[in-house]
């Protein structure tokens, strides 16, 4: 295949070729490189997804991205196990701010942020490192810029201050703020710093405890509920239920992480049973596949997964229980 001359080879092989290396070590195929010809030796089903990977990186150099190692291992993934053109993934431009443009990393990723599009109430349920919350904030800033909505409301459940709030020191929003830092976190990245104040004093930005949504009503606002298996059932009917006109809500958390006492249902876990099938809702499911973080968190989150299944008891084991 002939790659046209307006793409510098440097920038579909890499820097010393260390694309071209994650390539070859990636196939059963003998990859030639001469000039901008590329020419392809092996079985015909790896001749050919080397081929079609060749292309799609032309493409994502096209729409003006950047292609890395990483960006390369993903579009093999997809390539093989998916039926997502990398192209269209990678190239999907979420927010352009501060210089740097958000865009999702894998398939799952693009299937989360098309369906915060095409729904009111969105779920994004999966390990720590997927770009749960990020991506929906950049979600709701785009939403801001193009005047969709007229305020963004972020929240998450301090439910590990509980009793304890009252003995932090400092006033309420100083007790409160180490449990919405992250939030802070995400929003400094997407809009400039210096107006974040303004915006949060004029009602337009508002960051607070899961608590301060109740007896409210939500118009014309996007709502984000994060670390949301931190929140009791009764919490997320709550929550919910304070949907608005013109109003939408995206709810992300990991149902392996759950932080609340000892007999507390997560909200999160019982959610998917109580409104699965419901339209307008969509439950967006990512796995360690979709960690974007150090590879080893992917690992990591394998592992702990793996030995919770060892651990966790058989339907017989918890009747058994029940009956002791």
């Amino acid at each position: 295949m002939l790659i046209p001359d307006e793409y510098p080879m440097v920038s579909l092989l890499g820097s010393r070729d260390e694309l071209l290396r994650v390539i070859e070590g990636a196939f059963k195929a003998d990859i030639h490189v001469r000039g901008n010809e590329i020419t392809v030796t092996g079985s015909p089903d790896e001749s050919g997804t080397v081929v079609r990977l060749f292309e799609e990186l032309v493409e994502v150099l096209r729409s003006g991205g950047d292609l890395t190692p990483d960006a390369v291992e993903r579009s093999i993934a997809m390539l093989r196990m998916t039926s997502e053109r990398p192209a269209e993934v990678l190239s999907l431009d979420i927010l352009s701010s501060r210089g740097r443009t958000i865009r999702p990393k894998t398939a799952n990723q693009k299937r989360y942020v098309d369906a915060i599009d095409e729904h009111t109430v969105v779920f994004g349920i999966g390990p720590a490192g997927t770009g749960k919350t990020y991506l929906a904030m950049a979600k709701a800033v785009r939403a801001l810029q193009e005047k969709r909505v007229n305020r963004i409301i972020l929240t998450r459940p301090a439910v590990e201050a509980g009793e304890r709030l009252g003995f932090l020191p400092g006033t309420l929003y100083e007790k409160i703020d180490p449990y919405l830092r992250p939030l802070y976190d995400a929003l400094h990245d997407m809009v400039d710093p210096d107006s974040i104040p303004k915006l949060m004093a004029a009602g337009t930005i508002e960051v607070a405890p899961l608590a301060y949504m109740r007896g409210r009503t939500l118009n014309d606002a996007f709502i984000i509920l994060d670390e949301a298996q931190n929140s009791s059932a009764e919490q997320m009917k709550m929550f919910l239920t304070r949907l608005g006109f013109n109003s939408k809500i995206v709810v992300t958390g990991d149902v392996t992480q759950v932080d609340l006492p000892a007999g507390t249902v997560s909200g999160l876990r019982v959610v998917q049973e109580i409104l699965d099938g419901i339209d307008d809702i969509h439950f967006s499911r990512l796995t360690s596949a979709d960690v974007v973080r150090h590879k080893l968190v992917s690992e990591i989150v394998d592992a702990y997964g793996r030995y919770d299944a060892l651990r966790e008891p058989s339907p017989i084991q918890q009747q058994r229980g029940k009956r002791r």
